[in-house]
């Protein structure tokens, strides 16, 4: 009986540690977020819809790393340039959608930075 009871314990405290590592595996950062343009004004960038269409979040993340203000940070330590990750990524990315005929985002700066 008492191994029983432990053995039921083991397994009740072993789903509840997976339960929480799979809630918090899911975090995928806000829905919709956005981002610092400078002088231009900031991006509003669909973050969930790229996550969908992008699969991979190295994509991106590979540049710089999955948290709030992270491109602008890393701007001012000098691990990123100056619109780095605009023309590396989303420009680049969004043109060879276009060339390839599928959905494509913005191609020009003036689409995405919104002055306010």
């Amino acid at each position: 009986m008492k191994k029983t009871l432990v053995c039921s314990i083991g397994v009740v405290v072993m789903v509840t540690v997976l339960i929480i590592g799979a809630a918090l595996a899911q975090n995928k950062g806000a829905k919709d977020m956005k981002l610092d343009g400078g002088s231009r004004g900031e991006v509003p960038f669909t973050h969930f819809k790229h996550q969908e269409r992008l699969g991979d979040c190295n994509v991106c993340h590979s540049l710089f790393p999955q948290s709030p203000g992270a491109i602008l940070e890393n701007k001012k330590k000098g691990d990123l340039e100056k619109k780095q990750v605009m023309n590396t990524l989303c420009i680049k990315c969004h043109k060879t959608e276009k060339r390839k005929g599928n959905a494509y985002g913005p191609v020009t700066c003036s689409k995405c930075h919104v002055r306010n």
